[in-house]
């Protein structure tokens, strides 16, 4: 998606993407540690004509770059997958959620000191997002540009928030759990007495 509103934006070759996703802090939304990913999206796109290739070039000393701009398919379905993300919400299968399913197979010490160590990590990455949000306003960039550096930090906000109380209830003891209560709770699900 990300690709293709580069592509969208301008005809655009690889290295330039892959620097603009840098630069415009995208990398936060979309995998692109190697620049090889950007190479592999691209010939997705190029194969599914949604890209095709605009002109070849190479400067004196350098690579050969492929320039590459959208197709009216290409532009015609990036419409049609913005529209639907933004306004079909739609099940993600996030790690975290899996986690807190089967959370009791740890022992309450562990998992407090698990999601403890989790809010921390937490807290630093929104210090950090909230540090680079402000940079780039300080820079002029219109809140548009920037909205999902915003909701993200929403969501951080949001969920340390949330592990906040749920750490407080393993603290205090509130929430607990051993094996012999587990396996009661089981042993009445499986012969519907838990009604």
């Amino acid at each position: 998606m990300v690709i293709l509103a580069f592509v969208l934006e301008a005809p655009s070759h690889a290295y330039r993407m892959h620097e603009l996703i840098k630069q415009r802090g995208k990398d936060n939304v979309v995998n692109v540690a190697q620049r090889n990913s950007v190479y592999q999206t691209l010939s997705q796109l190029k194969t599914a004509e949604l890209i095709r290739v605009r002109e070849t070039a190479q400067d004196e000393g350098r690579p050969e770059r492929v320039v590459y701009e959208i197709t009216p398919l290409g532009r015609k379905t990036f419409y049609a997958w913005l529209e639907a993300m933004l306004g079909e919400p739609r099940r993600e299968f996030n790690e975290f959620p899996a986690a807190l399913a089967t959370i009791m197979a740890l022992t309450p010490d562990i998992a407090l000191a698990q999601l403890q160590r989790r809010s921390e990590t937490l807290k630093q990455q929104l210090a950090a997002s909230s540090a680079t949000f402000r940079e780039w306003q300080g820079k002029g960039l219109p809140r548009l540009m920037m909205l999902d550096d915003e909701y993200k930090q929403v969501l951080l906000k949001a969920e340390i928030k949330w592990l906040g109380g749920l750490i407080a209830e393993l603290e205090s003891g509130e929430m607990n759990w051993n094996e012999k209560w587990l396996r009661q709770l089981a042993a009445q699900f499986e012969t519907g007495d838990a009604d």
